[in-house]
């Protein structure tokens, strides 16, 4: 049995499923429909049931994890006698990091006798995900505390991450686009590709016209990518937030053109970050040689 723990947040974009056969304990986000409250759960039935609501006119509002959240957290964790490595969101895109980062110097100040590490990752939603699967199994292959954290260290940076959003509009509304950005996208049927660069921001890629332009340039950048890796059983990650046929589409490309990857899961898109993009929101995760647009 191992020594340690790998803990998350809901912004990890695992399926519940998964997270439970791994016992990997993870703190919710939380967000709002009107005037009720709700948890992340990472259940994929209460994701899809969030973007077919979002299609009819909901509006999300999340809110950030607080320090006492944090601290009870990883106290629950600490109480089980473990050390632990705890995964979130790129510190550039998460409010919540810095209140993790101060429940963890009050911790480890409580618990002198545990290891407590807080990684920046510089991965969000699918990226941070396949982060975890990939130190997860080493720590279950047999890895220790510190070989897990530096292969995490060392490998974060070449999990690429790239996205399309459907509606502008989200964009516009978390600040991340300007109106007359979204109003002349919107007339002209713009579509940002994105990526996450080293920084572990969300960037532009590229604008280009129409869904299916939108789809088949992320394509021809993963294609670029593999094909300067061993792609034999490489583990391909898509997250779509009520998009299965462009997902379908993109995965039979890889496929058809790379016939000897391992799986390539599509799951839904986790509630926080879909709030932020709305329905929609197409994204693909894979270890590759290294970021790039």
């Amino acid at each position: 049995m191992q020594d340690y723990v790998i803990a998350t947040s809901s912004t990890c974009d695992l399926p519940r499923t998964y997270l439970e056969e791994h016992k990997i304990p993870f703190i919710s986000y939380t967000y709002t429909i009107g005037d009720q409250l709700f948890e992340d759960d990472c259940r994929e039935e209460n994701r899809q049931k969030v973007y077919e609501g979002m299609r009819k006119g909901d509006r999300l509002k999340t809110s950030m994890i607080t320090e006492f959240a944090y601290h009870e957290f990883f106290c629950s964790l600490l109480e089980q006698g473990k050390d632990v490595i705890f995964l979130d969101m790129s510190k550039k895109m998460s409010a919540s990091f810095a209140n993790a980062e101060a429940a963890a110097r009050q911790v480890r100040s409580e618990y002198p006798e545990r290891n407590f590490y807080v990684m920046d990752t510089v991965c969000i939603s699918g990226g941070l995900g396949l982060l975890i699967d990939q130190m997860v199994r080493r720590m279950e292959a047999g890895m220790s505390y510190d070989e897990v954290i530096a292969w995490g260290e060392e490998n974060k940076l070449k999990i690429a991450h790239r996205f399309t959003v459907d509606d502008l509009n989200y964009l516009k509304e978390g600040g991340r686009c300007s109106t007359p950005a979204a109003l002349v996208g919107s007339v002209l049927s713009l579509k940002p590709v994105l990526y996450v660069p080293d920084g572990g921001t969300l960037d532009v890629a590229k604008k280009v016209r129409g869904r299916k332009k939108a789809l088949d340039t992320i394509y021809e950048s993963v294609k670029a990518d593999l094909s300067e890796v061993d792609t034999k059983g490489m583990e391909i990650h898509i997250l779509q937030a009520d998009c299965r046929e462009d997902a379908a589409y993109v995965r039979d490309r890889i496929l058809a053109d790379f016939p000897d990857v391992g799986d390539i899961t599509i799951t839904s898109l986790g509630v926080v970050i879909g709030a932020h993009c709305g329905p929609g929101l197409f994204t693909i995760f894979y270890l590759c040689n290294g970021r790039r647009p």
